[in-house]
C-alpha cells in the first residue's frame, strides 16, 4: 500500500458525543440531566415490537426519576411512510416536546431525526428531500440503537417511503444527533436472522464507504477497516450465542463506526439495488443489501479489485494471490456468513420472479444519489443483469 499518497481535500462530520457501555441506557435520566439540563418533556420514539420487550421500561423510569415527563411514540414501522412521520411530529407538538430520543432500529432513529427537525419548524417534510434542504433549528436529539446495523445513530440521513414503493432521503448535517448511546443489553433479545441481516448491512456500509468514488478519505477508510474487523470477527458469535454481551457490544461499535464512515464517504450500488427489493417486496433493508452484495462486488471488481483486496485481508485473513483472487475470497466470505446464519441468499426466496426484474431495474436507476458513488458506472442493463444473477 502506498503510504506516501497525497490526500485530496476532505471534510468529516459526526455526532459530538458518543457513549459505548453495556447497561448505560438504565442511567439515561442522568445523561439527559448532564447533556440537556433544560429538557423537561421527552418524546421516546420506538416501534411496537420493541416496546413489548419491556427493554424500554428501565430507560423510561430513569428519565422520570430525573424529573422529565415522557411521551412514547411507538407506531414506527419498517420503511416508515410519510404518514407515520407526520403523525409522530403531531404528537411531539401536542406534548410540547423539547427532547427527542430515538430508541430502536434504523426506522425508529430515522423518524426521531425528522421529528427533531419538523416539530419546532414550519418547514414541510416534502421540501426537505434531497441533500442540504433542511432549514431552521431542531430539537435536542439522542439516538440509541437496538440493532447493530444501520448506523443511523451517527448518520445525517433519514429514509422515508414516499409512495407505494418509492423511498426518498433527507440528507442534512442538522440530522446528526447530539448524543449516541451504544448499549448492547438492548440488543440481547434480537433473533439470529435479524442479527445476521443487520450485521451484514453494517458490513456493506463499510465496504461501500471504502470503495466509494466520491469523498473517500483517510478518516472514513480507517473507520471502515475497524468496523469490518469488529463485525467480521463477531457476527457469527452474536448469531450463534445471542446472549454474548461482548460480541453484541462489538457489533454495535462496528455498526456505529461503519455509520460514521459512510456518513462521510457515501454508499453506492449495493444500496441503490437494495431499495427496490425493500420497497416492492417489503424485505428488511439489511437482507435486501445482503441479497445483492456478492453480485455487485463481482460487477465492481474490474474497477475496485485493489481496494476489495485490502478489505479481504481483514474479512478473510488467509486469502492470498492477486487482487482478483482476494476479491473472490471477500465475496466467498460474505456469502459464507449469509449461509451460516441461515438468511435467504436468493431473490426468489423473498418472492421476486423473473417478471419483476425490469421494474426493479427501472426503480434502481432512480437512485442517482447512490449510483453516482459507485466505483463502476451502472447502466440499466447492468442493474437488470445483477438482479438476474441474484435471482
Amino acid at each position: 500500500m502506498n503510504t506516501n499518497a497525497s490526500f485530496s481535500p476532505f471534510s468529516f462530520s459526526t455526532v459530538p458525543n458518543l457513549i459505548s457501555e453495556p447497561g448505560i441506557a438504565q442511567r439515561l435520566g442522568n445523561l439527559v440531566t448532564q447533556h440537556f439540563p433544560h429538557a423537561r418533556r421527552a418524546l421516546l420514539v420506538t416501534d411496537n415490537g420493541f416496546l413489548k420487550t419491556g427493554l424500554v421500561d428501565a430507560p423510561i423510569a430513569s428519565l422520570k426519576n430525573a424529573g422529565l415527563a415522557v411521551g412514547i411514540y411507538s407506531d414506527v414501522v419498517a420503511d416508515p411512510p410519510e404518514a407515520v412521520v407526520l403523525s409522530a411530529v403531531h404528537e411531539a407538538r401536542q406534548n410540547e416536546t423539547d427532547l427527542v430520543i430515538g430508541l430502536g432500529g434504523g426506522s425508529s432513529m430515522d423518524v426521531a431525526k425528522l421529528i427533531a427537525v419538523l416539530a419546532g419548524s414550519d418547514q414541510e417534510l416534502k421540501t426537505m428531500y434531497g441533500i442540504g434542504n433542511v432549514k431552521g433549528s431542531r430539537l435536542p436529539l439522542i439516538q440509541i440503537p437496538t440493532t447493530a446495523g444501520t448506523g443511523s445513530e451517527v448518520t445525517p440521513i433519514s429514509i422515508v417511503t414516499t409512495g407505494a414503493t418509492t423511498k426518498m432521503g433527507v440528507v442534512s448535517p442538522k440530522l446528526y444527533a447530539d448524543l449516541a448511546i451504544l448499549d448492547a443489553e438492548l440488543t440481547l433479545g434480537l433473533p439470529a436472522k435479524v442479527t445476521a441481516a443487520t450485521g451484514i448491512d453494517a458490513m456493506v456500509h463499510a465496504i461501500e464507504a471504502y470503495t466509494t468514488k466520491h469523498k473517500k478519505n483517510p478518516l472514513s477508510d480507517m473507520l471502515a477497516q475497524k468496523a469490518l474487523e469488529l463485525l467480521s470477527r463477531n457476527i457469527l458469535v452474536a448469531c450463534e450465542d445471542g446472549r454474548n454481551l461482548a460480541a453484541r457490544q462489538a457489533m454495535l461499535l462496528g455498526a456505529m463506526l461503519a455509520g460514521q464512515s459512510f456518513a462521510n464517504a457515501p454508499c453506492a450500488a449495493v444500496h441503490a439495488l437494495a431499495y427496490p427489493i425493500g420497497g416492492i417486496f417489503h424485505v428488511p433493508h439489511g437482507l435486501s443489501n445482503s441479497l445483492v452484495l456478492p453480485h455487485v462486488l463481482r460487477f465492481n471488481a474490474p474497477a475496485a479489485a485493489d481496494l476489495y483486496a485490502e478489505l479481504a485481508d481483514i474479512v478473510s485473513p488467509g486469502a492470498s494471490g492477486s487482487a482478483e483472487a482476494k476479491t473472490e475470497a471477500l465475496i466467498r466470505q460474505m456469502d459464507e456468513i449469509a449461509r451460516r446464519t441461515g438468511i435467504e441468499t436468493q431473490l426468489r426466496q423473498v418472492g421476486v420472479a423473473e417478471a419483476d426484474l425490469d421494474r426493479m431495474a427501472d426503480d434502481a436507476m432512480l437512485q442517482t444519489r447512490l449510483l453516482t458513488n459507485n466505483p463502476r458506472e451502472v447502466t440499466r442493463t447492468d442493474a437488470r443483469a445483477i438482479y438476474a444473477a441474484a435471482l
